[in-house]
């Protein structure tokens, strides 16, 4: 979709053209009541049930997006869009700023989670849906699910906000502040102008990969999967090359991030999940962000996540008593951390199918039965990942 008019960000600057990349899995019926947007985390994408043109990879929540499936696409039309600021379609700072014929590189405007929801607003208007059948997400993706229940609750009959918070944590700041400075200190990095010069900070987005990477998955998860275990054998090398397998694991996902993702998006859209603050837009109180709302809301955490803990899932769960909000809370067991909410975790399918089901009664669509992932089939951790 092109948007040609400029549109007003929250830091007060005005940015345009834009372009929304996006992607849509089953079919909208006559009056437009069934549709879902999918709202993506960080480095995630609208390909979301199908091969990612890219890597070759699955889509990175086909688990759930598909025939018979929680996000049911012969019930319902799941809509995913590339947010602003990112580097698969929709406008970010490696495209070319009309004004200097140039990629855009920092002097792209800061955005906002505020400014991502604005743009998918814009995508939801062209395509003449009064009010999404619901909003639902992780993550990032939480944020922003967050942020369209509170701003445009008209448009939102249900919201599920999965493994996120209302704030960044001074914890999760931090860990993206390391990332960013690791971009940043790459010599290849030239100022945000790699592009111009044909060269790209793969050193610093690796070790800024590795690093979140290490955050998305519990310590139980990464002792199942590598404990100590070597990567050749009985043999030590004595030196600094990769002895222990999970550190050969982390170097691949940083070589291989590299080489779909632009470093100065991962700059952007850091920052805006550090900025996201949904309770000071309404006074610092952020029951207010949800009174008189109409929204049916389910949040959803896992116990294993320290990086969005159960404890901010509660506090976005209270302030929506507080609200009177229609709220159901659901904490999944799982050992798998952060990205448990990617993986094949059945009792989260089952927790998403019942409740759009029971929203599904209640707006008079179509309710179905569940089918659940074959669990023999191998787990694409690698292929899922934040």
């Amino acid at each position: 979709m092109a948007h040609t008019e400029a549109l007003k960000l929250d830091s007060g600057l005005h940015l345009g053209p834009i372009t929304v990349a996006y992607q849509c899995y089953g079919t909208l019926n006559a009056d437009k009541s069934n549709a879902i947007l999918v709202c993506h985390a960080l480095t995630l994408d609208q390909f979301v049930a199908e091969t990612h043109p890219m890597t070759g990879r699955p889509g990175w929540w086909s688990y759930m997006v598909g025939p018979g499936l929680p996000l049911d696409t012969e019930r319902y039309c799941i809509i995913c869009a590339n947010v602003l600021g990112s580097c698969m379609g929709t406008t970010g700072p490696r495209d070319v700023n009309p004004e200097t014929g140039a990629p855009w590189a920092l002097d792209f405007p800061m955005v906002t989670v505020g400014d991502m929801v604005r743009v998918q607003k814009l995508l939801i208007d062209h395509l003449g849906i009064d009010q999404l059948f619901a909003v639902v997400g992780g993550s990032m993706g939480g944020m922003q699910v967050l942020e369209w229940a509170a701003k445009y609750p008209e448009r939102v009959f249900a919201a599920i906000p999965i493994a996120t918070a209302a704030h960044h944590t001074a914890q999760n700041i931090a860990f993206h502040e390391v990332g960013r400075q690791a971009i940043m200190a790459d010599p290849d990095w030239a100022g945000g102008r790699y592009l111009e010069q044909g060269t790209v900070p793969r050193r610093g987005l690796a070790v800024a990969r590795m690093t979140a990477h290490v955050t998305y998955l519990s310590e139980s998860a990464l002792h199942q999967k590598f404990g100590r275990k070597l990567q050749a054998g009985n043999s030590l090398s004595f030196g600094f090359d990769a002895d222990f397998q999970v550190e050969s694991y982390l170097r691949y996902q940083g070589s291989s991030f590299v080489d779909r993702f632009d470093a100065n998006s991962y700059l952007y859209i850091t920052r805006a999940m550090d900025y996201f603050d949904l309770a000071a837009d309404y006074g610092g109180v952020l029951a207010n962000a949800f009174l008189g709302s109409k929204v049916r809301y389910c949040v959803v955490s896992f116990t294993s996540d320290w990086l969005f803990p159960t404890s901010e899932a509660k506090t976005i769960v209270h302030a929506l008593n507080a609200a009177a909000a229609d709220v159901s809370f659901v904490e999944i067991r799982s050992d798998k951390g952060h990205d448990s909410f990617l993986l094949r975790e059945f009792e989260f399918f089952e927790t998403l199918h019942g409740f759009l089901n029971g929203c599904a009664e209640i707006k008079g669509l179509p309710v179905a039965h569940l089918r659940l992932p074959d669990p023999c089939a191998p787990d694409h951790t690698d292929d899922r990942v934040t």
